[in-house]
């Protein structure tokens, strides 16, 4: 059995077993998430959370100040911007932006996989928002929000993470970028799907984490996995099917013609939602 084909084998009967080890929510937004699901939170409780993490306290108020939120009037303080932001968006918005803490590793090479990686899902992020923005425009149906959008995209390859960390405990035999690109490749869908169960998020977590790379996996309503999809297709993620993707786009009316993805006002939304993780 050659090394790659036995650090899969170990790979998959750790899943199997239960026994891989997941990454874990950062703190903050295991704080912010458990504060947003008490229903007798309010603003000034929930800024008072965030504001013990001054990273993520700054990027909450360049978020609400960011053209995702549509005002002018500029905000300075975490309690404004949790006002602005709002307690329904706020739980996804904390958790999307502490999720940049996953994403190091000491290892050089598997810190390259991991800012690739992180690089990468900012593009299938600021692709599929702005995606929906535009359908959003178009439709006037809100029955996707902007914030669960930005999540579920950026979840969508979290499954590549525990092949990493299992790489960065054996360096001198896994550590290549040949077989992390073939069990990525194999293994990280499914392992993304135990995480989003392990963090207990929903459905919609799930599916697009375990099947957005799945053409034969079509729901019978529009969804999030078409936008992430897209998403995907547009930033090189997933060449081989970008087409086919484009296309079914098209069907379920994601889009009316591809052009749309080619506008300015795609480009300036994009570059928006680039700008919120930058």
């Amino acid at each position: 059995m050659s090394t790659q084909n036995a650090l899969l084998t170990i790979l998959v009967e750790k899943i199997k077993n239960d026994t891989l080890v997941l990454p874990t929510l950062p703190a903050v937004a295991l704080k912010v998430r458990k504060a947003a699901d008490d229903p007798d939170i309010n603003l000034q409780s929930m800024g008072e959370v965030i504001a013990q993490d001054p990273s993520l306290s700054a990027r909450m108020i360049k978020i609400s100040n960011s053209a995702y939120m549509g005002r002018s009037v500029k905000v300075s303080s975490v309690s404004q911007a949790v006002t602005r932001i709002g307690l329904r968006q706020i739980k996804n918005i904390a958790t999307a932006l502490a999720m940049e803490q996953l994403f190091v590793s000491k290892n050089e090479l598997v810190s390259e996989y991991m800012k690739k990686e992180w690089s990468q899902t900012i593009e299938v992020v600021a692709n599929a928002m702005a995606t929906l923005q535009l359908y959003i425009a178009r439709t006037k149906k809100r029955d996707m929000s902007i914030d669960t959008m930005a999540l579920t995209a950026l979840v969508h390859s979290i499954g590549v993470l525990p092949i990493l960390t299992e790489a960065e405990r054996h360096v001198e035999v896994f550590a290549s970028p040949g077989f992390l690109d073939d069990a990525i490749d194999k293994l990280s869908h499914r392992i993304g799907g135990s995480i989003m169960r392990d963090w207990e998020f929903g459905d919609e977590f799930i599916v697009v984490a375990e099947r957005w790379h799945d053409l034969s996996y079509i729901p019978e309503k529009l969804s999030y996995i078409d936008f992430v999809r897209v998403g995907a297709a547009l930033a090189g993620q997933i060449d081989r099917q970008k087409d086919a993707i484009l296309n079914l786009a098209i069907q379920r009316g994601v889009v009316d013609n591809i052009n749309v993805l080619l506008s300015d006002e795609f480009t300036e939304m994009r570059a928006a939602a680039k700008q919120v993780f930058a």
